[in-house]
C-alpha cells in the first residue's frame, strides 16, 4: 500500500501537472470504485484544480467551489499520468480523469477491487474520511508520546493504526522499528520514555529519508514504480536475508494477512517471535484484514 512517502510524492507530482487546470470529464469502469453518492462525481467535471493534498494515505484533489475528489489506493491501486485518455476496457484502468492538459488514470492489480473514490464537500467532507491520526512530522515528542500511550497496543499495531498516526503502514513501520531497535510486539504502555523518544526520532527519520529518496528516484517524472518493497530497505520484504546493521538473518511474524519483518539481534534481544502466546497477542491486537485496519475511525 502506498504510504506517507509514496503518497507525498504522488501529491507533489500531481500538483505540478494539474494545479490550475480544468478537469474535463471522469470515466469510471465499474460501480465498485465510487464509494460516495452526493455530490455526484459529475460535480467536479468542468472545475479547475485549486490544490492537491495528502489525507492520511489518500490523495485529495481540491477543485473550485470547495469540492474534493479523494482517492484511496489501498494495496494494489496505482496512479499514472498520460498525455491522452486511454480506452477503459475490461483489463484497462479502473478510472480516467481527463484534464485539459493530460489524463490521470487509476489502475489496480488483482481482482479484489479495494481502491476507493469519494467526492466530498469542503474540509468537513475530508475530515469525515480521515481517521484522525497525528502527522508525526508535525508533532512534538510530547504529542507523539501521548498518542502512543493512549491505548495499550503492540508497537507494530500502534504505528499502523490510522486513528493514532497518519500515513504509516506495514512497510515503513517495519523500517521504523528496525531503525529504533524496538520489538514490533513491545506494548506501548510499557515502553520506557527513552524508548518512546527513540521511536519518535526513528519515525521522523524514516519518513523524511524515504520521501527524499522517492523524489530523487522520480527525478521530476511522474512516479510509476510505487511498491512496498524497495531496494535499500533494511528489513521489510527481506525475510531470510542479512540485517544490514548486524548481519543476523531477518525473521518474520505472520498472522492472517499481516506480515512483519524484524531483526532478532537488533530488536528482540535475539528472541524469535513465534510462540503461542505471541499468536494470541496478535489475534487480540491486530485486525485480521487490511480493510478492517483502514476502516478504523476516531473514537
Amino acid at each position: 500500500m502506498p504510504e506517507l512517502p509514496d503518497v507525498t510524492v504522488y501529491v507533489e507530482a500531481l500538483a505540478e501537472r494539474i494545479a490550475g487546470h480544468k478537469l474535463l470529464r471522469v470515466l469510471i469502469r465499474g460501480p465498485f470504485l465510487l464509494r460516495s453518492v452526493a455530490p455526484p462525481v459529475s460535480a467536479v467535471e468542468g472545475k479547475t484544480v485549486r490544490e492537491v493534498r495528502r489525507v492520511g494515505k489518500r490523495v485529495a484533489i481540491g477543485f473550485e467551489d470547495d469540492l474534493w475528489l479523494v482517492l484511496h489506493l489501498m494495496i494494489a491501486g496505482r496512479l499514472h499520468w498520460r498525455d491522452s485518455v486511454p480506452k477503459l476496457s475490461a483489463r484497462g484502468p479502473l478510472a480516467a480523469f481527463e484534464f485539459d492538459n493530460g489524463s490521470l488514470t487509476l489502475t489496480e492489480a488483482g481482482t479484489q477491487h479495494r481502491a476507493a473514490l469519494h467526492v466530498v464537500n469542503g474540509d468537513a467532507g475530508l475530515w469525515s474520511l480521515d481517521a484522525g491520526g497525528i502527522d508525526v512530522l508535525e508533532a512534538t515528542l510530547a504529542e507523539f508520546a501521548a498518542v502512543l500511550q493512549s491505548a495499550n497496543h503492540t508497537l507494530k499495531r500502534a504505528l499502523t493504526d490510522p486513528r493514532m498516526f497518519s500515513g504509516i503502514g506495514n512497510a515503513y513501520s517495519d523500517e521504523i522499528l528496525h531503525r529504533g531497535m524496538l520489538s514490533p510486539v513491545a506494548l506501548t504502555q510499557k515502553l520506557p520514555p527513552e524508548s518512546a523518544e527513540r521511536l519518535y526520532h526513528a519515525t521522523r527519520e524514516i519518513l523524511v529519508e524515504w520521501t527524499a529518496r522517492l523524489r530523487e528516484q522520480a527525478r521530476g517524472a511522474f512516479p510509476e514504480k510505487v511498491t512496498a518493497f524497495r531496494e535499500g530497505m533494511a528489513v521489510h520484504g527481506r525475510y531470510g536475508k542479512d540485517c544490514p546493521r548486524c548481519g543476523t538473518r531477518i525473521q518474520r511474524i505472520r498472522y492472517a494477512a499481516n506480515e512483519t519483518n524484524y531483526c532478532p539481534a537488533c530488536q528482540t534481544g535475539g528472541k524469535l517471535l513465534a510462540d503461542r502466546a505471541l499468536s494470541r497477542l496478535l489475534r487480540e491486537d491486530w485486525p485480521r484484514t487490511l480493510e478492517e485496519l483502514e476502516a478504523l475511525k476516531r473514537r
